[in-house]
Parts: C-alpha cells; sequence; structure tokens
C-alpha cells in the first residue's frame, strides 16, 4: 500500500524538524532514509551511550526507535500539524552490541488522529546486522500546532 503525504514539501518539512531536536543532536544521531511513511535514523556508537556491558544502552535505542516512528509519521501529516508519541512499547530482542544502531519507523496506518507505526532497530559490527529490538508506537497528529509548545 502506497501512503500518500499531505504535504508535498514533506521530506524537507521532517529534516528540519529533526534538525531542532536537542536529543537527537546531543546523542549524535543521524537522520537517513526520509520517504512517505518510512524513515531511518542512525546513531554510531561511543561509550557515553553505553551500558555497563559496553553495549548500547537500551535508552539510547528507544530514543532513536520512537523518532524514527514518529518522524514516519510526520511525513504523512499536514504541513502545519505537530507529531507527540501517545505511547510506544519496545521489545528488546539481542544485546545491542554494535558499532552502529539503526532505527527504522514504518507506519502501519495513518488516521485523521491517530497514527500507528512499527518501529524496528538493528545494530551493526564488523558488516554484520543484528535485529535488536521490534515494537509498536502511537502517534497523535496536532493539525495547526506545528510549533507545539503547549
Amino acid at each position: 500500500m502506497a501512503l500518500a503525504p499531505a504535504d508535498p514539501g514533506f521530506e524537507q518539512r521532517t529534516r528540519a524538524s529533526f534538525a531542532r531536536q536537542g536529543a537527537m543532536a546531543h546523542l549524535g544521531a543521524v537522520l537517513g532514509r526520509v520517504e512517505p511513511g518510512r524513515v531511518e535514523i542512525s546513531l554510531p556508537f561511543r561509550p557515553e551511550l553505553s551500558q555497563q556491558h559496553g553495549f548500547f544502552h537500551a535508552g539510547m535505542i528507544a530514543a532513536i526507535a520512537d523518532s524514527a516512528g514518529g518522524y514516519a509519521g510526520f511525513t504523512l501529516f499536514p504541513a502545519d500539524a505537530g507529531v507527540l508519541t501517545v505511547e510506544f512499547k519496545l521489545n528488546l530482542l539481542a544485546a545491542a552490541d554494535g558499532e552502529l544502531a539503526i532505527a527504522q519507523g514504518e507506519v502501519i496506518r495513518s488516521g485523521r488522529t491517530l497514527t500507528v507505526c512499527r518501529i524496528d532497530a538493528f545494530v551493526e559490527k564488523q558488516g554484520k546486522r543484528t535485529h535488536c529490538a521490534t515494537g509498536t508506537q502511537t502517534l497523535i497528529c496536532l493539525v495547526g500546532r506545528a510549533g507545539v509548545k503547549g
């Protein structure tokens, strides 16, 4: 099923919004692919993002997965809309032992108000990719509130 964005400038709007995210910038996350209903975010490993065993901390994986799903939904929203996560559930499948984490968000259903996405995360190490997390996410489309500040 091909998803049609409400805003023909969805990619530029999505990239501009991502660039304003202090959390993603702080982590060093990079916005990669941006397509209608699909977004990919990558995060290079560094020790500050690890847990006690030297793997990516689950919170870092969750953060990029949440943003990937949120922006996947955002690509389909009207130009004057903001996006907020209502909820997400993430199942951790394997230790996030890698040099690079990659999160993918994909819209399952885009409704007038609520959008449901699939979120997946992978780690790459020495050329091998491991699926380390999977989940679902619900977003709310806040029409007329592109700047959402309360």
